[in-house]
């Protein structure tokens, strides 16, 4: 936080998970890989003091049909925000761009239309070795901080309500 002391109020999310619901998307194509963020993300909200029964888990064919679940969980109303996990590896045509990008707008959208947060758990990687680094081992997980990113954006958006 900076300058803190010229603002008359500040507002700042906690990283207390507890009592919060969440909805995940997680699509099933690269499996191993989203399963692995899946394990990352359910990890940080309990490690947080969140409830695992207080999440929901949709799972969809790809990454592209992501944001039309986040969507459909948006529109129920019982969550404090919702977390979108897949992995896209690009191959030898510039399909994965497409749809990392799509993917992208579509997730910030909704966040801003719904008043919910959404937080991108999204691996966009070049190649398999940048997957499994993105999805657990040296570079962390994607599914932890998009847990992380929840669970303070949720408390955020309460402190302003």
């Amino acid at each position: 936080m900076s300058n803190s002391k010229s603002a008359g109020t500040v507002f700042e999310g906690n990283l207390d998970a507890k009592g919060l619901k969440f909805g995940i998307v997680c699509a099933r194509f690269n499996d191993f890989f989203v399963s692995k963020l899946l394990d990352g993300a359910m990890d940080a909200i309990v490690r947080h003091g969140g409830d695992a029964a207080d999440v929901a888990v949709a799972y969809v064919p790809g990454s592209y049909e992501i944001p039309f679940a986040v969507k459909k969980l948006l529109q129920t109303g019982k969550f404090d925000a919702v977390l979108a996990l897949g992995v896209v590896i690009q191959g030898a045509t510039p399909h994965a761009g497409y749809i990392n990008s799509e993917v992208a707008k579509c997730l910030a959208q909704l966040g801003l239309e719904s008043g919910t947060p959404v937080t991108y758990g999204m691996i966009t990687a070049e190649n398999l070795e940048q997957a499994i680094e993105r999805s657990g081992t040296k570079a962390g997980n994607k599914g932890v901080d998009a847990a992380v990113a929840a669970i303070e954006m949720a408390n955020l958006s309460k402190a302003i309500r």
